[in-house]
């Protein structure tokens, strides 16, 4: 989480649901409901039905982030909305900026399949498992990212194998593990 906005991430990958049409325009589930992360988060329906509510009414959209960085926007979400399983996402990669044209090649090529929400809880309680539920979300960003908190909802890469996909979260695990250290010091 950053401490000075109260931004917090959620990963997930762009799932079975994921399509990529002329390089450019790309579509999938950034969150899905009810799956527990590597964070032990589960994000509930409805969660994010007030915050596209208020950028709707004013006017303004989901930014569409490059690795959650605010320097790097490298395209425009057309669509987000909420529907049975997740929060779903449409939009088109900025061919014409030089980060939305290595997404897109990254994309094609498999080796980014990842998306990540960038978004500041409103409401969140514990369940008898320990896991945080959030049940209300302030979504500010959606990123194209490289390790996604949410492996369950992942696209298979051409001869990938169970091996290979178990391989995969121990390494996002080690990253985030990582990740987390660096901002305890």
């Amino acid at each position: 989480m950053d401490m000075d906005t109260g931004l917090e991430r959620k990963f997930a990958r762009f799932g079975d649901a994921l399509s990529v049409q002329d390089g450019a325009v790309i579509a999938g589930y950034a969150s899905v409901f009810g799956a527990v992360d590597q964070g032990g988060d589960v994000v509930q329906k409805g969660a994010y039905a007030g915050s596209l509510g208020t950028l709707k009414a004013q006017g303004r959209r989901v930014k569409m982030l490059w690795q959650h960085d605010p320097a790097q926007p490298i395209g425009i979400w057309d669509e987000v909305r909420e529907d049975a399983r997740g929060l779903w996402v449409k939009g088109r990669l900025l061919t014409d900026v030089e980060k939305g044209r290595e997404a897109a090649r990254l994309i094609e090529a498999g080796a980014i399949d990842g998306l990540s929400i960038g978004y500041r809880t409103v409401k969140a309680a514990k369940n008898d498992k320990g896991q945080r539920l959030l049940k209300e979300l302030e979504l500010w960003e959606v990123s194209l990212v490289t390790f996604p908190m949410l492996p369950s909802a992942r696209v298979a890469a051409k001869g990938e194998t169970p091996e290979t996909d178990a391989v995969l979260r121990e390494l996002a695990a080690a990253f985030e593990d990582a990740r987390r250290e660096l901002a305890r010091d």
